[in-house]
């Protein structure tokens, strides 16, 4: 099995290509050298903390530590893609997001526990469920700016589709059907390029470990299905929810031209 110790002397060399992608940004003036050196930084710290974090919870093999851990993970994420929901207010949107993601993990997880794809340890359900959470989280994301975009291109017709007496639902189809195309989208073009273009980081993982290729792939259409099954439903449920928050409680369209 091949040795897959990193050292110090390695991250050092290879940190001159994060030292191009600044010079890059510097040279250019593109505006973006701090926050490249905020972000690396960030993900340092954040990357050992969790180090840490996971050695320690896979050492206890506690069912509650894994658990607590689950949880943090979809809290995080819905925090973070509640932000991106700019037509809602910061509550609304971390609730949404949050039901979304933990109706979407948890329904995915439940099959591959189920099915004995994995087993409910520490060093299985962390990965997969961060996994599922970070590619929902992503396509939350785009189904939030999209709506927010269409109902602010659309807000006449919406009106005047609302004023010959369709149901918000109706006034709201295309917009409803677009944005769920949008955040599912994504996931597909992925898919088509699977083992051509791009191989995987699970499957790629697996054989650095020394797994045999034959074994890593079908990890890999694993993790294909279950990532398609978590954002089709994290999608749904979060455009459901969305697009009737853009209504009042006398089924008005909200104002969204100014934002």
């Amino acid at each position: 099995m091949n040795n897959l110790d990193i050292s110090p002397t390695t991250l050092a060399l290879v940190a001159s290509l994060v030292a191009a992608s600044l010079f890059i940004s510097y040279k250019e003036k593109l505006g973006i050298t701090k926050e490249t050196l905020i972000a690396v930084t960030r993900a340092i710290v954040q990357l050992i903390v969790v180090g840490f974090v996971l050695q320690y919870i896979f050492d206890a093999k506690e069912w509650f530590l894994t658990s607590a851990m689950y949880l943090v993970i979809i809290f995080n994420a819905a925090l973070n893609a509640g932000k991106r929901s700019t037509d809602l207010s910061r509550k609304d949107g971390f609730v949404i997001s949050f039901v979304a993601l933990i109706f979407s993990v948890s329904i995915t997880m439940a099959i591959l526990l189920l099915s004995h794809a994995i087993e409910f340890k520490a060093m299985q359900v962390v990965p997969i469920s961060g996994m599922l959470a970070n590619n929902t989280l992503a396509a939350l994301g785009l189904v939030y700016r999209n709506m927010h975009q269409q109902y602010h291109d659309l807000h006449e017709q919406v009106i005047e589709r609302l004023a010959l007496g369709a149901s918000i639902k109706d006034a709201s189809y295309e917009i409803y059907r677009n944005a769920l195309r949008m955040g599912m989208q994504p996931q597909i073009d992925t898919a088509k390029t699977l083992g051509i273009v791009s191989l995987p980081g699970m499957m790629s993982g697996l054989i650095f470990a020394g797994v045999s290729p034959v074994s890593a792939i079908k990890y890999q259409i694993m993790v294909t299905f279950m990532l398609f099954g978590s954002t089709g439903i994290g999608c749904l449920i979060a455009t459901f929810l969305t697009y009737r928050q853009y209504f009042n409680d006398r089924a008005q369209l909200r104002d969204v031209t100014n934002k």
